[in-house]
């Protein structure tokens, strides 16, 4: 074949550090556009941001050259930059981690509406229960210690 074509599209969640509730109602639609920004300045295309006050999600495609952890390491260094920067919340930090999923293109749009109805999802499930459904239905070892 002469050409590459791909379709590299992830479903990423991290929080803050202690699942503090540290983004606030009042700028954090400012942080979303902020992260979209950024991602799309790394090279990724943002599809989808939003979230509560103590995590994110994130859907984005990203290119066959992108390594997923150097762009995660990038995107949350620089987003820590800005709430320290734009917001005075000095002692904003992410958990080391992060969960990513690999998305296929027939299940983007509703990824997308999960992503932007969050508040709403949040009234009803935990981060706790929903990280580990998350983790249950893509078949990820993981160690319940871990998760908050």
């Amino acid at each position: 074949m002469a050409s590459t074509y791909l379709s590299l599209h992830y479903h990423i969640v991290f929080s803050t550090k202690g699942r503090n509730p540290w983004i606030a109602e009042s700028w954090r639609p400012r942080f979303f556009q902020y992260l979209s920004g950024t991602i799309d300045g790394l090279g990724g295309i943002s599809q989808g941001v939003g979230g509560v006050a103590d995590h994110v999600h994130l859907l984005v495609g990203l290119k066959a050259t992108h390594c997923l952890a150097d762009f995660m390491r990038e995107l949350k260094k620089s987003a820590s930059l800005w709430v320290h920067e734009k917001i005075s919340e000095k002692s904003f930090a992410w958990q080391e981690g992060y969960a990513a999923f690999t998305v296929s293109a027939t299940v983007r749009e509703s990824v997308q509406a999960y992503i932007a109805h969050q508040e709403e999802h949040h009234r009803r499930q935990t981060f706790r229960e929903e990280i580990m459904d998350f983790l249950e239905r893509a078949g990820v070892e993981y160690d319940p210690q871990y998760l908050d």
